[in-house]
């Protein structure tokens, strides 16, 4: 894409993967069906192919970026149980999502939360727990009344961060 002089390589990127081995034929016709049923799938795939090459190099994610992190996640749930996809869907991919994020954005460091870097398996735990909260603030009415209230139980039970002792 040229505009104003500026030629932009993003243009020249397909969007669609291309499998020319025959071995790999399904799997074109499998993405291609994703992809025709579910933008967010070709979003979150490109996002993940946008992941940076050496994870080790990065600096655990903020304060600032996990509440970002989070939103997205929230949005995530809100837009998919909007669009009819299942609860627990839903909470997956958008957990999934910002996990593997973390993980090759930040090495898995999350600044606010741990001095060491979390595996993946703990990285998903707690957005899975962030996309639920997040979720029960931006949408409630698209979350199952169980889950509703059990979060609202757990909130009302958790210890006040801004009470001084």
């Amino acid at each position: 894409m040229q505009q104003h002089g500026f030629t932009s390589p993003v243009a020249a990127v397909p969007l669609r993967p291309q499998f020319q081995s025959p071995q790999f034929q399904h799997l074109q016709c499998q993405c291609a069906v994703l992809l025709g049923r579910a933008p967010l799938v070709s979003l979150l795939a490109a996002s993940a192919l946008a992941l940076p090459a050496s994870p080790a190099l990065a600096a655990p994610a903020s304060e600032a970026e996990m509440d970002v992190y989070t939103r997205l996640a929230a949005l995530n749930v809100c837009i998919a149980r909007t669009a009819g996809v299942e609860f627990d869907l839903a909470v997956t991919i958008a957990a999934e999502t910002i996990s593997v994020w973390i993980q090759g954005s930040h090495g898995g460091g999350i600044a606010p939360v741990s001095d060491t870097p979390l595996n993946l398996d703990d990285l998903r735990k707690g957005s899975i727990n962030a996309a639920v909260l997040g979720a029960a603030e931006l949408c409630p009415d698209k979350l199952p009344e169980n889950v509703l209230r059990d979060v609202q139980q757990a909130v009302k039970a958790a210890p006040n961060p801004s009470a001084k002792p």
